[in-house]
C-alpha cells in the first residue's frame, strides 16, 4: 500500500480528537462573520441565560466621639487616633493632618483676635503703625497685628514648651475671666429692664448714620440764640448756609436719635425675630421707620451712612458662627495628658457642649431682645463710634467684657498651641507619613518639641497673612471634615458589629452618627461648595500619598471590616452564575516552580502575568512543596514571603497560595480544584513549559504536565503555557516594533483573539502589531476565508493584519517517518526499563552487550545513528554499582525548513547494587536470551500510523510557523489536547516540542470551552 494514501487527512491529525468541540477555523469563519458564532461545544452566555443645626451637629458628633473614646484606651492623638483606628491609617492620616492645619490656623486667628481687642479697646495708643490718611486704618491695623502677633506667638510657644501644667494653670485664670464676663452680660440684660443704658444712634429717615464724622445728631443747632448748621449738614450739603444745595434724601427726611439698647422690655425682639439679609454695599436701615426716597444714588460714597461690607445670607452667617463651636475637640486633642480619657472625654465634651450651647442660644435671644437691629448689623460699630456694644450692655463695667474677651481669645490660642503639636506628634509616631516622622520626637517627658516648633511656624504664617477672611472658611471645612469622619467611624463600627466594639458609653445609635455625618457634609457645601471641594481635594491628596508611600498598618480598622463585609456580599452575588461574555477576563492561577531555597525559578512568569493583567481581575500565584505540612511549615512561610516579595517587585497584584502535599502531582490538582473563593475563582491556568521534562530529577515531569493539561480541561478552565519563559520581557523592557502573531488553527472560544488585545494594553507590548494567521486546507477557499476573518475582526473591534496560509496535503516525508519511529522506540525502551532494581540492572547489561549490532544496522536509516543514541543511553559500568539511562538527541534535516528535536530521558532513580563477579555472569547468561529478543523486537517494530500522522502535523505546521513568525516578538498557538489513550502521553510531549521548535517566545493556548469574546455590544 502506498504510504501517502495510508494517512489520509493527516495535515491536522494533531487536533483531530477534539474536532467535535473545537472545530477548525476554516469551517467556522463564515458563521463567525455572519453573526452565527454560537458553536457546538461553546455556549454563548445569552443563550445560557434564557432563564438649630450646628448644636445638633456638634452634639451628635460628641455622642459619636464618646462612643469611640469609651471603646478602649485612647492615647495621644485624640480625634486622629479615633478616626485612624476606626477607619484606617489613610483616612486617619488625611483627616488628622487637615484637622491639625485647621487647629493651627485657628490658633493664629485667636491670636489676631487678641491683638485686635488689645489695640482697639484696651490700649489704642500702643499701635506702632497709625493711619495717616482716611482709608488706611485697615492696613495699619494689619501691620500692627503682624508685629504684636509675632511677639505673642513666641511668648505662647515658650509657655507651652516649659510644660503643659503651666498651660493648665493659666487656663483656670482664663476660665475665671470668661465666666465673670458671661455673668456680667446676664446681669446687664437684667439691668436693662430697670435702667437701660444711654447708647444713642443717629438715623436719617430709616438709614443708619456713622458717628465717626460728626458729633451732633441734628441738621441744626442753637448757638448764642442763633440757628447754625451742624457738621452733619456739611456732609450732605455744598455749604454751611441754610439755603445751600443739599442731598435729596437729606432734604426730604428728618434726623432722629434713638437708643441702641432700648432694653429687654422694649419689644424690639419682635422686629429682630426675622431675618434681614442684604447685598454688599447696601445701607443698614431700620425697619418700620418712616422714610421718603430721594432721587440720588444711595450707593455713592462720601455720605456718612453705615454700609454692609459683605453680602449676608444664612450660609455666610453659619460660616461666621461655626468657629465658636469648634472647641469640642480641645479635650480629645490632649487625650494623652488625661488621667482617664475614657471617662473625661465623654463627660467633659458633652457637658461643655451643653453649657456653651445654652450660653450661645440664650445670648442670641437676649441680644435680639435688648439691642436694636441696626446696631446688631453694624459690623464695625460705626453707628456707636466704635464702642463695644456688649461692653455697654454688661454690668457693672464694659472692662469686664473687654478683659474677658482678651483672655478668652488668648486662652483659645494657647489651647491650640498645646493640642495641635500633640496631634502632629501622634501622627508622626505612627509612621504613616514618612516625611513628618522627625516631629514624633520630643523631650524626655514626651513633650512634642519639634512639633511645637512647626506649629508655631505655621501660626506665624497665619499671623503674617493677618487678614484671614479668605483662609477662615477652609479651616471650618477641615473641622467639619474631622467631625464628619468621627461620626462615620462610629456608624461603621456600629453597623459592622465587630466583636471588639464594646463602648461603655451606651447612649448612641448608628442613625444618630449617620445624621451627624450628613449634617456635617451638608454644612460644608451650604457654607461654601468650592471651599468644601478644595478641602476634600487636599484630604484626598494626603490620602493617596499615605496609601502610596505610607507604612502598612493593621489596626483592625472598620474600613477593613467594611471591605470584608463588602467582599462577602459581592462574593455571594457573583456566586449566582458565570460572568457574561462581555465581562469575561482571564482570572489567573499562576503555577510557579521553586528551587531548594524556596526562590522562584522563573520570575519572568510573574512579569508576564502583570503584563497580561495590568492589575485587573483576579490573580492567584500558587506553588507546591512536597512533603507534610508539619515538616514543611517553616519552608512554607519562607516560600510565601519570597513569592510575595517577587510579586511586589513585578507589580503583580494578587494573592499567594502555597500548598504542601506528599505528592507534587496532588498538590497541583488541589490548587486547580480549590484555589479561590466562591465566584472569585480562577478560570485560567498559567504555567511555564517544563524545559527539562526529559530529566527525571525535575519534579515537574512530563507526566505531571500532561495530567495538569487534562485537569484544566476537565475543570473547564483555560490553559496558557509559556515556552522559553526566561526569554520573555521584563516590565522595564519596551518593544518599539515587532509583531504578536496569532496562529488560529481551531476555534475554542476566542482566547487567542483576546490575549493579544490584553497584552497590548501594557506598555511593554503597546507598540507591537497584531497579526492573525489561519490555515486553509485543500478544499477551502482561502480568499473567502480571509474576507470572513477580516469581517469577524471588524465586528470584534480588533485591529490586526490577516493572512491565510495554504497548507496542502502531501506525502509524509521519510524524516517524519523515521522521527516517529525513533520516538516510539525510545518510548518502548523506557517502558521495558520500568522493572525492579535487579531486573533493571540485568536489562541494561544485556542491552550493552547484545544490541550494538542492531543499533549499527539501524543507524543507516537516519542522519544520526539510533544505535549511537542507544549506546549513549545505555552507557553503563556495573563495577561502579550504578545504572543510568540517557537518551540523547535525534536530529534530522532532510525536509525544509529544518527541524531540530531534542529528546533526553533518564532513569527514574539511581540503582545501587552489590554484585560479585560470579553472580553477575550467572545472571547475565540466565536472562540473556530474553533481553536480546525483547530489544530485537524494539528495533524491528513499525511506527503507529496515528503517531506518524500527528508527527506529520507537528513537523509541517512548525515549518509554516517558522517561515512566517520566526522573528515575531510573541507567537500564540492553539495547544492540541493530550491523547485520550494515556499510553501515548510521552509522545504528546514530543509532538509539542516539535510543533514549537525554533521559536523564541511561544504561548500555547487552550480554551475553556466557552466563548470569551463577542461581537455584540
Amino acid at each position: 500500500m502506498d504510504r501517502g494514501n495510508m494517512y489520509e487527512g493527516k495535515n491536522m491529525a494533531l487536533f483531530e480528537e477534539e474536532m467535535d468541540s473545537n472545530p477548525m477555523v476554516s469551517s467556522l469563519l463564515n458563521k463567525l462573520a455572519n453573526y452565527t458564532n454560537v458553536t457546538q461545544g461553546v455556549v454563548e452566555h445569552e443563550a445560557d441565560e434564557d432563564s438649630k443645626r450646628k448644636e445638633v451637629k456638634t452634639m451628635l458628633t460628641a455622642i459619636s466621639m464618646s462612643a469611640i473614646a469609651t471603646n478602649g484606651v485612647v492615647p495621644a492623638g485624640g480625634s486622629y487616633y479615633m478616626i485612624s483606628r476606626s477607619l484606617g491609617p489613610e483616612f486617619g492620616g488625611a483627616v488628622g493632618l487637615c484637622f491639625y492645619l485647621g487647629t493651627t490656623f485657628a490658633g493664629a486667628m485667636y491670636i489676631l483676635g487678641t491683638i485686635e481687642i488689645l489695640l482697639t479697646y484696651i490700649s489704642p495708643s500702643a499701635a506702632i503703625f497709625k493711619a495717616e490718611e482716611v482709608g488706611e486704618e485697615t492696613e495699619a491695623m494689619l501691620n500692627n497685628m503682624r508685629v504684636y502677633g509675632t511677639c505673642i506667638i513666641i511668648l505662647m510657644a515658650i509657655v507651652v514648651f516649659v510644660g503643659v501644667k503651666y498651660v493648665n494653670k493659666l487656663a483656670l485664670v482664663f476660665l475665671a475671666c470668661v465666666i465673670l464676663s458671661i455673668i456680667a452680660i446676664y446681669a446687664g440684660v437684667i439691668k436693662t429692664a430697670i435702667d437701660p443704658p444711654d447708647f444713642p444712634i443717629c438715623l436719617l429717615g430709616n438709614r443708619t448714620l456713622s458717628k465717626r464724622s460728626f458729633d451732633v445728631c441734628a441738621k441744626f443747632t442753637e448757638r448764642n440764640n442763633k440757628t447754625k448748621t451742624t457738621n452733619l449738614w456739611l456732609l450732605f450739603c455744598n455749604s454751611s448756609l441754610p439755603t445751600a444745595m443739599c442731598d435729596d434724601y437729606f432734604s426730604l427726611n428728618n434726623v432722629t436719635e434713638i437708643q441702641g439698647i432700648p432694653g429687654i422690655l422694649s419689644g424690639v425682639l419682635i422686629d429682630n425675630l426675622w431675618s434681614t439679609y442684604s447685598e454688599k454695599g447696601s445701607i443698614v436701615e431700620r425697619k418700620n421707620q418712616p422714610s421718603i426716597s430721594g432721587s440720588e444714588d444711595i450707593k455713592i460714597g462720601g455720605r456718612p451712612y453705615v454700609f454692609t461690607d459683605i453680602m449676608t445670607y444664612f450660609t455666610v452667617l453659619v460660616g461666621i458662627y461655626f468657629p465658636s463651636v469648634t472647641g469640642i475637640m480641645a479635650g480629645s486633642n490632649r487625650s494623652g495628658d488625661l488621667k482617664d480619657a475614657q471617662k473625661s472625654i465623654p463627660t467633659g465634651t458633652i457637658l461643655a457642649i451643653s453649657t456653651t450651647s445654652f450660653i450661645y442660644l440664650s445670648c442670641i435671644v437676649l441680644f435680639g431682645a435688648c439691642i436694636e437691629g441696626v446696631v446688631l448689623r453694624d459690623k464695625f460699630g460705626e453707628a456707636v463710634d466704635g464702642n463695644l456694644v456688649v461692653g455697654t450692655l454688661a454690668w457693672p463695667s464694659p472692662w469686664v467684657i473687654v478683659i474677658g474677651s482678651f483672655f478668652s481669645t488668648c486662652g483659645a490660642g494657647l489651647q491650640s498651641l498645646t493640642g495641635a503639636p500633640r496631634l502632629l506628634q501622634a501622627i508622626a509616631r505612627d509612621g504613616i507619613v514618612p516625611f513628618i516622622q522627625v516631629f514624633g520626637h520630643g523631650k524626655a517627658n514626651g513633650e512634642p518639641t519639634w512639633a511645637l516648633l512647626l506649629t508655631a511656624a505655621i501660626c506665624e504664617i497665619g499671623i503674617l497673612i493677618a487678614s484671614l477672611d479668605n483662609v477662615a472658611p477652609i479651616l471650618s471645612m477641615f473641622f467639619l471634615m474631622c467631625y464628619m469622619f468621627v461620626n462615620l467611624a462610629c456608624a461603621v463600627q456600629t453597623l459592622l458589629r465587630t466583636p471588639n466594639w464594646r463602648p461603655r458609653f451606651k447612649y448612641y445609635h448608628w442613625t444618630l452618627s449617620f445624621l451627624g455625618m450628613s449634617l456635617c457634609l451638608a454644612l460644608m457645601f451650604i457654607c461654601s461648595w468650592y471651599y468644601a471641594l478644595i478641602a476634600m481635594l487636599i484630604a484626598g491628596c494626603i490620602y493617596k500619598y499615605i496609601e502610596y508611600r505610607g507604612a502598612e498598618k493593621e489596626w483592625g480598622d472598620g474600613i477593613r471590616g467594611l471591605s470584608l463585609n463588602a467582599a462577602r456580599y459581592a462574593l455571594l452575588r457573583v456566586e449566582d452564575g458565570p460572568p457574561h461574555t462581555k465581562n469575561w477576563r482571564p482570572q489567573l492561577l499562576v503555577l510557579l516552580n521553586l528551587d531548594c531555597e524556596q526562590l522562584v525559578k522563573h520570575p519572568r512568569l510573574l512579569s508576564f502575568t502583570s503584563q497580561l493583567k495590568a492589575g485587573k481581575g483576579l490573580t492567584i500565584v500558587g506553588s507546591v512543596l512536597q512533603g507534610t505540612y508539619l515538616d514543611k511549615c517553616v519552608e512554607t512561610q519562607k516560600a510565601e514571603e519570597n513569592v510575595k516579595a517577587l510579586m511586589g517587585v513585578e507589580k503583580t497584584k494578587g494573592f499567594c497560595q502555597i500548598v504542601v502535599s506528599p505528592s507534587f502531582r496532588d498538590g497541583i490538582s488541589h490548587l486547580i480544584q480549590s484555589a479561590g473563593l466562591g465566584g472569585m475563582k480562577h478560570n485560567t491556568v498559567l504555567m511555564a513549559w517544563p524545559q527539562s521534562w526529559k530529566q527525571t530529577e525535575n519534579h515537574f515531569s512530563w507526566k505531571n504536565f500532561v495530567d495538569t493539561v487534562r485537569e484544566t480541561t476537565a475543570a473547564q478552565q483555560a490553559l496558557l503555557v509559556a515556552k522559553n519563559i526566561d526569554l520573555f520581557p521584563t516590565n522595564q523592557e519596551r518593544f518599539t516594533e515587532g509583531n504578536i502573531d496569532v496562529w488560529w488553527i481551531v476555534h475554542d472560544g476566542g482566547m487567542l483573539m483576546l490575549l493579544p488585545f490584553l497584552l497590548r494594553q501594557h506598555k511593554v507590548w503597546r507598540k507591537c502589531k497584531m497579526r492573525i494567521f489561519t490555515v486553509a486546507q485543500m478544499d477551502d477557499n482561502s480568499i473567502q476565508m480571509k474576507k470572513d476573518l477580516q469581517m469577524f475582526l471588524y465586528h470584534l473591534r480588533l485591529n490586526a493584519e490577516v493572512e491565510v496560509v495554504e497548507m496542502f496535503e502531501n506525502d509524509i516525508s521519510a524524516f517524519t517517518y523515521e522521527k516517529t519511529l525513533m520516538m516510539e522506540q525510545r518510548s518502548q525502551m523506557l517502558k521495558q526499563m520500568q522493572l525492579s532494581k535487579n531486573e533493571r540492572e540485568r536489562e541494561i547489561q544485556s542491552i550493552t552487550d547484545e544490541s550494538r549490532g542492531s543499533v549499527r544496522r539501524k543507524s543507516c536509516s537516519s542522519p544520526q545513528s539510533i544505535g549511537q543514541d542507544v549506546q549513549a543511553l545505555l552507557n553503563n559500568d556495573y563495577e561502579k554499582e550504578e545504572a543510568q539511562l540517557i537518551h540523547d538527541r535525534n536530529t534530522a534535516s532532510r525536509s525544509a525548513p529544518a527541524v531540530k528535536t531534542s529528546v533526553a530521558a533518564a532513569m527514574p532513580e539511581k540503582v545501587q547494587m552489590t554484585w560479585t563477579k560470579e553472580k553477575f555472569v550467572a545472571e547475565k547468561h540466565k536472562n540473556k536470551d530474553t533481553n536480546v529478543s525483547g530489544f530485537k523486537d524494539i528495533f524491528s517494530m513499525k511506527p503507529n500510523q496515528s503517531n506518524v500522522r500527528r508527527m506529520h502535523t507537528a513537523v509541517k505546521l512548525n515549518g509554516v510557523v517558522l517561515n512566517k513568525s520566526q522573528h515575531a516578538q510573541l507567537v500564540l498557538l492553539n495547544m492540541p489536547g493530550p491523547p485520550k489513550n494515556r499510553k501515548g502521553d510521552e509522545n504528546y510531549m514530543e509532538f509539542l516540542e516539535v510543533l514549537t521548535e525554533g521559536l523564541d517566545r511561544v504561548l500555547l493556548v487552550r480554551g475553556s470551552g466557552r466563548e470569551v469574546i463577542t461581537i455584540y455590544s
